[in-house]
């Protein structure tokens, strides 16, 4: 593998088809499109500033770098890549790729990150500000995620999630095959219109959680007080809830035990077969 070591680069391209090419200490300053057009590259303590210094790379390791915010939209179309130990202070990372995993990686600005990526692997991540990150994503798997944006995880399919906590609103809508273990979950409007949500061993906080939604299932997960008009017009649910539920309104069909319900409200906009059934169980106070 060739080396290039303790040099900065500027301007258009500059890099521009290198192959089998390992970078460190290398800084690309101003300018666009660093690393563009490359194949089997390596980084290593390298330092980002240019726009768009990552495009268009198949099979790549980036290790211990920073990315500047104006760095922005830094690394598309590119393909087989693992990033470890990083930090990104800017927007729109990640988009249109296949097989990606990061590691104990901080966005200071996740605004627009990780769109259409198929084949995320995500390990110890950070999230800071931003808006829709992990749009329209596919076969994710994330373990150990905190995050404060907005609207995350929307139009994702085949997920599993574990160990994150996620303060946003609006958050995981339009899903599909996803699965979330023994996270919090804090945001306005959960899961809504989503298909075959399974939530094992989490707390969900946020107003009006879990409607409609079609194949909903909880196991042993706990609501905060401020959850009111759950699972409104939401089918086919499986829920076992430990502790209390604040109100649940109007399921459309399935199963809902808990500890205690506050209250259940049934009206005239209920959709049929308006079946659902709702019960309360000693062992889950």
């Amino acid at each position: 593998m060739n080396l290039i070591k303790d040099k900065s680069f500027g301007g258009e391209r500059p890099l521009f088809g290198i192959k089998d090419t390992r970078l460190e200490n290398v800084t690309i300053t101003e300018g666009e499109s660093g690393i563009k057009c490359c194949q089997n590259i390596e980084a290593d303590h390298c330092h980002f500033i240019g726009k768009y210094p990552w495009w268009h790379v198949d099979g790549s390791l980036v290790t211990n770098c920073l990315f500047e915010v104006g760095s922005r939209s830094a690394i598309w179309y590119s393909n087989d890549m693992t990033m470890r130990d990083c930090r990104i202070d800017a927007p729109k990372f990640f988009r249109e790729m296949h097989n990606l995993t990061v590691e104990r990686v901080s966005f200071d600005d996740a605004d627009e990150t990780f769109w259409r990526v198929k084949g995320l692997k995500i390990r110890d991540v950070k999230l800071h500000e931003g808006t829709y990150p992990f749009m329209f994503c596919e076969d994710v798997d994330v373990d150990g995620l905190e995050s404060d944006s907005k609207y995350v995880f929307q139009y994702v399919r085949n997920a599993v999630i574990r160990n994150a906590r996620i303060l946003t609103k609006d958050a995981f809508w339009e899903t599909e095959n996803v699965t979330i273990y023994e996270s919090v979950l804090d945001g306005e409007f959960l899961g809504w219109h989503s298909k075959n949500l399974r939530l094992v061993r989490c707390h969900i906080a946020g107003e009006q959680p879990l409607c409609y939604i079609d194949g909903l299932t909880l196991e042993d997960c706990t609501f905060d007080p401020a959850c009111d008009r759950a699972f409104e017009d939401s089918r086919n649910i499986d829920a076992t809830i430990r502790g209390s539920i604040t109100e649940v309104k109007n399921p459309i069909s399935g199963r809902i035990v808990a500890g205690s319900v506050g209250r259940v409200t049934i009206d005239e906009f209920i959709k049929q077969p308006a079946n659902c059934a709702i019960e309360t169980h000693p062992e889950l106070v």
